[in-house]
């Protein structure tokens, strides 16, 4: 067990609307390259370009188990003096901002994030590397959050 996992702050997982948001942004690209594969080998009589839509096809099969395995390892926990974003399953990464750090939060929703009600937080600071983000927050709970690490941010800065 890693020392994160055993943080004081409970780990609020993102919602699992986001592996549909993904998953339908994946099929459309490899439904156009499976399509176009496919038209390329009729048409042109080459049946060996039928290859590339098979590809695809394995391609997107791996490309949606993957999404299910980032999906469900993406969360965050809000604790006492920094907020942790942890993602990744092989490759795991821990992003830790402490509140003070933090300049401006961003509340981000795409056409197909709207319609099935999720939202990206984004977070802001004066060091690039500490910048963060959480994909497939529920959108009301995205506004929530957005509020209270802003609250949270002006009362760390303001005792500076």
């Amino acid at each position: 067990m890693s020392w994160y996992e055993n943080a004081q702050a409970p780990w609020i997982y993102v919602s699992r609307r986001l592996i549909t948001a993904r998953l339908v942004s994946l099929w459309i690209t490899m439904g156009v390259l499976i399509l176009v594969g496919t038209a390329a080998a009729v048409l042109g009589s080459l049946f060996w370009l039928l290859l590339l839509p098979a590809a695809a096809v394995i391609a997107g099969l791996w490309g949606t188990f993957l999404v299910f395995r980032q999906v469900t390892a993406h969360a965050w926990a809000e604790g006492d003096e920094d907020l942790m974003v942890k993602r990744g399953r092989m490759f795991r990464s821990v992003t830790v901002v402490p509140y003070g750090r933090m300049q401006f939060v961003d509340v981000k929703a795409g056409p197909l994030d709207r319609a099935l009600g999720i939202a990206t937080v984004q977070l802001h600071t004066a060091s690039p590397g500490t910048d963060a983000s959480i994909a497939g927050v529920p959108a009301d709970e995205a506004a929530r959050l957005r509020d209270r690490l802003t609250t949270r941010g002006e009362a760390r800065l303001s005792g500076l």
